[in-house]
């Protein structure tokens, strides 16, 4: 099964073969008790299923679950904050790296035209980059006095 919610929030899951009763055993020769078995009869694939999420979903989804963890932690507010900074900057990061990986692949474009959008791309990764280091650097800063149940705590959530 695969997940995709960049562009057009869709769930794909996999054809499922189906068999019917007639393909798993039939008569090969009247005279001869040889029957063919499932095994040899190819299946016969059926469509799959396909199912859409709006992008209402989506934010309903988002909303509810994406830093519960973090505001269900005992850490300070501080400490919340610079872990959802780092969880965002994380995630446009994702993002910024699959736009520069479809850009280097995409053909259509001239050299010229690839290389102005590639440089944009990387120095907006550099931006986002240099604002991951920051914000990590604070959450140390913000963690060096915390016990170290909590500093614990707090990696495990950066890390996720």
């Amino acid at each position: 099964m695969s997940v995709s919610t960049l562009q057009s929030p869709t769930i794909n899951v996999p054809v499922v073969a189906i068999l019917k009763p007639s393909d798993v055993v039939k008569e090969k020769d009247k005279d001869n008790d040889a029957t063919q078995t499932a095994s040899s009869v190819p299946p016969k694939a059926t469509e799959g299923v396909k199912v859409t999420i709006s992008g209402a979903g989506m934010g309903a989804s988002k909303a509810d679950g994406e830093n519960s963890d973090i505001d269900n932690s005992n850490l300070s507010d501080n400490v919340k904050q610079l872990l959802k900074m780092i969880r965002e900057l994380k995630k446009q990061l994702a993002e910024k790296m699959a736009e520069l990986a479809a850009v280097m692949a995409d053909t259509s474009m001239t050299p010229e035209a690839r290389m102005a959008k590639l440089a944009n791309l990387q120095s907006a990764v550099s931006a986002l980059q240099a604002s991951f280091t920051t914000a990590q650097n604070a959450l140390a800063k913000a963690l060096k006095d915390a016990p170290p149940a909590s500093q614990l705590e707090a990696m495990s959530l950066a890390s996720r």
